[in-house]
């Protein structure tokens, strides 16, 4: 494999950009009162919204999972907060009109031994569709699955409100 300068070997990354895939931040928190108030709050004041939330808790502590409008500029106020925080890339995907639409992504990914780990819908509803984000096992499979099947995926620029 040749690496000189006229190999043609572009170096832009996949985050960021229409990598179909989209960014989940896990924030572990105290399970008290108030506590997702505080984490909610970071974001006033910023272009940053929240999309999509998930909460998990227990008797002690909770996880809080975002996907986030403006992932970069989210992360910067997590880690500014001093957060403990996990970043993770999830497939989004925009429901198809059906009667049983879960059940079409479902076999989809079934037929394609594709793990389902976590789901949650997208608050916001980028092309004024319903969709949901999805953590796999194996998320490179997964999205050449539901593409090869004519599921429509979703990147972060999805996400970002158009002004």
């Amino acid at each position: 494999m040749s690496t000189g300068e006229s190999a043609g070997t572009g170096f832009s990354t996949m985050r960021g950009r229409d990598y179909p895939a989209i960014r989940q931040f896990t924030v572990f928190l105290e399970n008290r009162v108030g506590q997702l108030l505080e984490v909610v709050r970071r974001f006033e004041g910023s272009q940053v919204r929240i999309c999509a939330l998930s909460i998990s808790d227990s008797s002690e502590c909770a996880f809080a999972r975002f996907l986030l409008s403006h992932p970069e500029q989210g992360r910067e106020i997590l880690e500014r907060a001093g957060l403990a925080l996990i970043e993770s890339d999830l497939i989004g995907v925009e429901l198809p009109e059906d009667s049983q639409p879960l059940l079409r992504v479902c076999t989809a990914l079934l037929q394609a031994e594709v793990n389902i780990i976590q789901a949650y819908p997208i608050l916001d509803r980028p092309h004024d569709r319903p969709a949901v984000a999805l953590m796999v096992d194996n998320i490179e499979m997964a999205q050449e699955t539901l593409a090869s099947k004519g599921f429509t995926m979703l990147t972060e620029h999805d996400l970002v409100e158009e002004e």
